[in-house]
């Protein structure tokens, strides 16, 4: 079991806190959109989306073993922004803690263009780095997700691959599919 991470985190001009209940109309407005939730893996949410949504996102505080995350509120002047999680992937030996973590970030379109996904994303991954035994950080996103791209590239990650129609679509189409990666002797020589 590992030890909580220490929270809230603060930024410059963010504050990175635990999911509440209270979070649910926030997250709900941006999250009921098909704008925003285009290149997501889950749908526009509607009243029952969002409720199982927001019991994920609540319950998501200490991960500890693959398969299990960590989703923080972001903050800017006390209103809810945007969103992060942190999510353990795989580990080394079937003992060992986690050592892979993936990254996933959704945030509100009014808020866009300010900065604060790459500032909310930069603390997530020192948080990943200093608190986590991890050694590798990933994103995985739909290529034509051109902001998440620009975002993994201005937190330090790396594109190392591209792969075509592996994804299923809601539509029932197939989509490709973009990999960043971080590697925790990149991001301390940084």
């Amino acid at each position: 079991m590992l030890p909580a991470p220490p929270l809230p985190l603060t930024t410059e001009r963010l504050v990175l806190r635990t999911v509440v209940a209270s979070d649910s109309t926030a997250i709900g407005a941006y999250c009921a959109d098909p704008e925003v939730t285009r290149y997501l893996p889950f749908p526009a949410l509607d009243a029952e989306g969002l409720a199982g949504r927001m019991q994920r996102l609540v319950a998501a505080t200490a991960p500890s073993v693959p398969g299990e995350f960590l989703a923080l509120a972001v903050t800017h002047d006390d209103v809810l922004v945007g969103d992060l999680m942190l999510r353990f992937t795989d580990r080394h030996g079937e003992t060992d803690p986690p050592a892979i973590g993936e990254l996933g970030w959704v945030f509100a379109p009014e808020h866009a263009g300010r900065g604060f996904a790459t500032e909310a994303a930069r603390a997530l991954v020192d948080l990943a780095f200093t608190h986590y035994p991890l050694h590798r950080l990933m994103a995985r996103l739909d290529p034509r997700n051109v902001a998440s791209a620009r975002l993994c590239e201005r937190i330090g990650m790396t594109r190392e691959a591209h792969t075509r129609e592996d994804y299923a679509e809601r539509d029932g189409s197939w989509s490709d599919t973009a990999v960043y990666g971080l590697l925790r002797r990149e991001w301390a020589a940084a």
